[in-house]
């Protein structure tokens, strides 16, 4: 009896040093908690909550003040009387798409368009918390609401079919989805696209979670781009309205020139020489 009590004994802790083993053998990975605090805490849904809360009270204040624009640099012109619109982002500004980034970790994989074209192609991308909401409301009130997203025009089919399951307006029979590479001129940057837009509308409100979906000149260095972001200040949290996004985009690789052929180790080094530290104890 004694000698069967040892050997489950033994046998317990062989199986918790397993555990333990196996729990210690999980890899660092440099997206684990942002990817974490977008797809699991309630922190990010609240802070997403109130990003749309503010995006209605905004879109009624700019629907009653014609010479409201939230596209200073494409709008021109005597736009009052233009029939208003809103545009928004895509990818983690109506659409999370945590999934993606939790199977890159889980897989040790890096992003890559064949990879990424075949997420949007199983369409299992869930919507941001308030996005659905927010959307349904301006077209409620009469106002088309455009989604300018550097998905692939590859992609648009269903990128279309993935939104109109969520819920989201659709545009009617109005292309309302100006895709990357759509058009020969139309690249990541997304001036030429808002463009578009605002020869036949009065655009009162831009969301986004990236700086390239306000400014073009997200791609420059950290210093440019915090000039670019002072200069644009009087637009910041009135027409130009900022989801929370920690897990990629262009903050990201400013740190590294944007040079995204660096090897991961030379890109994490880049980010660890431009973060600020307290000294320490004394």
């Amino acid at each position: 009896m004694i000698a069967r009590k040892i050997l489950a004994a033994g046998a317990a802790l062989a199986m918790l040093s397993s555990n333990v083993a196996q729990a210690q053998e999980v890899a660092p990975n440099d997206l684990l908690l942002a990817t974490l605090w977008t797809q699991r805490s309630v922190e990010y849904k609240a802070n997403a909550l109130t990003v749309f809360a503010l995006a209605q009270i905004r879109l009624d204040q700019a629907l009653a003040d014609k010479s409201w624009t939230a596209a200073p640099g494409e709008q021109k012109g005597d736009f009052a009387s233009l029939p208003p619109a809103v545009i928004l982002d895509v990818d983690e500004t109506v659409l999370d798409n945590s999934l993606y980034q939790a199977w890159m970790m889980r897989t040790n994989a890096t992003f890559s368009t064949k990879t990424w074209n075949q997420f949007c192609a199983d369409q299992v991308s869930r919507a941001i918390p308030g996005a659905v909401e927010f959307t349904k409301y301006a077209d409620s009130k009469g106002v088309k609401v455009f989604y300018i997203t550097n998905r692939d025009a590859s992609t648009e089919k269903d990128t279309r079919e993935n939104m109109a399951k969520l819920g989201f307006p659709m545009g009617g029979n109005v292309d309302t989805f100006l895709m990357q590479g759509e058009q020969k001129e139309w690249g990541s940057a997304k001036s030429s696209r808002r463009a578009v837009v605002t020869k036949d509308y009065r655009v009162l409100l831009n969301l986004g979670d990236n700086f390239g979906d306000f400014d073009d000149r997200y791609r420059t260095g950290e210093a440019d781009r915090l000039k670019a972001y002072q200069e644009d200040m009087a637009y910041w949290g009135k027409q130009w309205l900022m989801l929370p996004n920690p897990t990629y985009g262009s903050f990201d690789s400013a740190t590294y020139g944007h040079d995204f052929k660096k090897p991961v180790a030379e890109q994490r080094k880049a980010k660890w020489d431009v973060i600020e530290t307290w000294v320490g104890p004394k």
